[in-house]
């Protein structure tokens, strides 16, 4: 028997400066501030068209913490699902700007990806799925290829696929 959950609901993570990481992701995601914990140093996020109470939470732990080391043991990125290819250019545009995109690269073909990293080194990962309908035509590829953005917004521009989170008002199934 297993859990059985539907998806993850939030994230925390421990950063050095506070207020720094809440400007990045508050300018770079665009989040609003939830709420805020003085006590335990912390602040917690929410995404603009979020249905979760928040989706980050910040701790503040002070400049003298040990650095994440790259290739440890622990959390290695956390992704994000935009609706559409146009909304992952547009992230890769603002990442540059913010200096903090690190990287890209195409999922086995069912998923475009582009990578950043905020202002503590914590990696993350921006990514848009293509239509359930066309996984199959990519199962015998590659598992990581490079992405080729210009041909990608080609072929799926204005496609949405992030769907709609809809809540079930009858009991859960088994």
């Amino acid at each position: 028997m297993s859990i059985g959950p539907v998806r993850l609901n939030h994230a925390v993570l421990f950063v050095a400066d506070l207020a720094r990481s809440e400007r990045f992701y508050t300018e770079v995601f665009g989040m609003g501030v939830a709420s805020r914990e003085p006590r335990a140093n912390a602040v917690f996020l929410r995404l603009p068209r979020s249905v979760h109470d928040h989706d980050i939470g910040l701790m503040g732990v002070g400049p003298a913490a040990p650095p994440k080391r790259r290739g440890g043991i622990g959390l290695y990125h956390l992704a994000w699902q935009v609706d559409t290819i146009d909304d992952l250019q547009q992230a890769r545009k603002l990442l540059a700007e913010a200096g903090a995109y690190t990287g890209e690269s195409s999922h086995g073909g069912t998923t475009k990806s582009v990578y950043g990293a905020d202002p503590d080194g914590n990696e993350f990962e921006i990514m848009w799925m293509l239509p359930r309908e066309q996984w199959a035509a990519y199962a015998s590829g590659s598992n990581l290829e490079p992405l080729d953005l210009a041909t990608e917004i080609s072929q799926w521009s204005g496609v949405h696929t992030a769907g709609e989170i809809r809540f079930s008002t009858s009991p859960a199934h088994d």
